[in-house]
């Protein structure tokens, strides 16, 4: 343990003098893009190459034949192996950051001489429980939507466990595990419950009243300090222009006018839950999801990712832009050599203004496979008064948008992989907001959907020809 460090500028300072080697092992370099400016010493280590080859601190090894990805999990475990990445990273030591990882990453990661500077993936999946999160936020003081837990092997068990919440009938059930959008169910006779019986009737329940809401998110780092809270953002999903999964994330508007009390209870309850998890042994990152009650404002407790998260870009570009403080900083003081100390609120409070941001997650919506044989470049796009986009520049920093008619685009599928049902195009990051607040999406966003989509020139693959892609019921979350 070296000497302490004393407020921001000596952490400042020890990020620029960093020798330790810090490596974001991803699909892409998305969730943390730039941090590795405030870093000595951070790299990435992707599987697609979205910038050409023209970040200095990427390395996307060379490919090797096809390969059947069923999990971010996967990929990351195929670069742990990787000839290329282990090269790079063996005897150098270092710690590494993931957004997803399992028990086979850690053994790879040690093998590689490698610290996971992220808590266990044992404490993270019985975190990961949506049960899990509602005891948490319980005992925490944090409000969910009016629900209880319990299990049913039959409609008539599933009504008299709702009956003794005073829920009614028209129900939301969730399993604990896995992506809201393909584990929670909607029950309001018992014909939907046998649609899905065969999966209810195994699990442990969470049964709640169903809402009217706008569904949100905000993310936090839960420090030996206290928590911080990064901005608060709402949810754009399930539009079709965007993506071809029904509820499923396709965005965050992030934005400090308007709902004033709302987002105040939002960043209270993210740092109760914060304390909470850090009393559990979790500390660094978090993603808590939010629910506002459109008919009564009140703000409930949604889920917990316990995890850097698809809304980390816009938690990172907010606090450093805004703050000059990015809020990951204080993630990975939690797990590198060194103590510090901190005005916690002072931190807090450099968040507080910022412009309205946004981004956009590009995935596929036909049905047809293609070999893409032209692919738009990452980097700065403009669009004219009717609406076409060109290209403006190439980019490594989404924070050069001059305007809400400029957006950084940053590539996922290039030429020579398949476009098919649910791929993933890419990420747009753009100033303003591209939803309103009933949940509506501007035509702006529509625009700027059809017009990277229309930047793509495919191939169509023979019916007869074997076709290698990935299970989109499984990779629909890339990044």
């Amino acid at each position: 343990m070296g000497n302490k460090l004393q407020g921001l500028t000596d952490i400042y300072a020890f990020f620029r003098r960093n020798q330790t080697p810090l490596y974001f092992l991803s699909p892409t370099p998305f969730n943390l893009l730039g941090l590795d400016r405030w870093v000595n010493g951070f790299e990435y280590l992707n599987f697609f190459d979205s910038f050409d080859s023209q970040h200095p601190k990427i390395l996307v090894p060379r490919e090797h034949g096809p390969h059947e990805f069923r999990s971010i999990e996967d990929v990351n475990n195929y670069l742990l192996r990787h000839k290329e990445v282990l090269n790079h990273i063996r005897g150098r030591g270092g710690k590494m950051l993931l957004v997803m990882f399992d028990e086979e990453t850690e053994a790879l990661a040690k093998k590689a001489g490698v610290d996971i500077a992220l808590p266990p993936a044992k404490l993270r999946i019985h975190l990961d429980s949506k049960i899990i999160t509602t005891q948490l936020g319980n005992d925490a003081g944090i409000p969910s939507v009016p629900n209880v837990l319990g299990r049913a092997k039959s409609y008539e068990e599933l009504k008299q466990l709702a009956a003794k919440a005073n829920l009614g009938n028209d129900l939301v059930v969730q399993t604990p595990y896995g992506d809201s959008g393909r584990t929670t169910f909607f029950v309001h006779s018992e014909a939907d419950w046998k649609k899905n019986a065969d999966v209810l009737e195994k699990e442990e329940l969470k049964v709640m009243k169903r809402i009217n809401h706008l569904p949100g998110t905000v993310e936090g780092v839960a420090t030996r300090h206290g928590t911080l809270v990064g901005p608060v953002m709402t949810d754009i999903t399930g539009f079709g222009e965007l993506t071809p999964y029904k509820g499923g994330w396709c965005g965050n508007d992030a934005f400090t006018h308007g709902m004033e009390k709302e987002r105040a209870d939002v960043r209270r309850m993210a740092q109760k839950l914060g304390d909470r998890l850090y009393k559990e042994g979790y500390r660094g990152a978090f993603c808590m999801d939010f629910l506002i009650d459109t008919d009564t404002r009140e703000v409930y407790l949604g889920e917990l990712n316990p995890r850097i998260s698809g809304a980390s870009p816009m938690t990172h570009l907010v606090t450093s832009i805004y703050g000059g403080v990015p809020i990951f900083l204080f993630h990975l003081l939690e797990f590198m050599d060194v103590d510090y100390e901190i005005d916690l609120e002072a931190v807090q409070a450099r968040w507080q203004d910022y412009d309205d941001w946004n981004q956009l997650i590009l995935k596929w919506p036909g049905d047809k496979v293609e070999i893409i044989s032209k692919a738009p470049a990452s980097g700065i796009w403009r669009m004219d008064d009717q609406g076409k986009i060109g290209f403006v520049r190439r980019t490594l920093d989404w924070t050069n948008v001059t305007g809400e008619n400029e957006a950084f685009y940053m590539r996922v599928y290039t030429a020579g992989d398949y476009r098919y049902h649910g791929a993933d195009m890419g990420i747009l990051v753009a100033r303003g907001r591209m939803q309103t607040d009933d949940r509506k999406l501007h035509e702006r966003a529509k625009r700027w959907a059809a017009g990277i989509n229309g930047q793509f020139q495919c191939v169509p693959v023979a019916p007869e020809v074997p076709v290698h892609i990935p299970d989109p019921t499984t990779t629909h979350k890339m990044y």
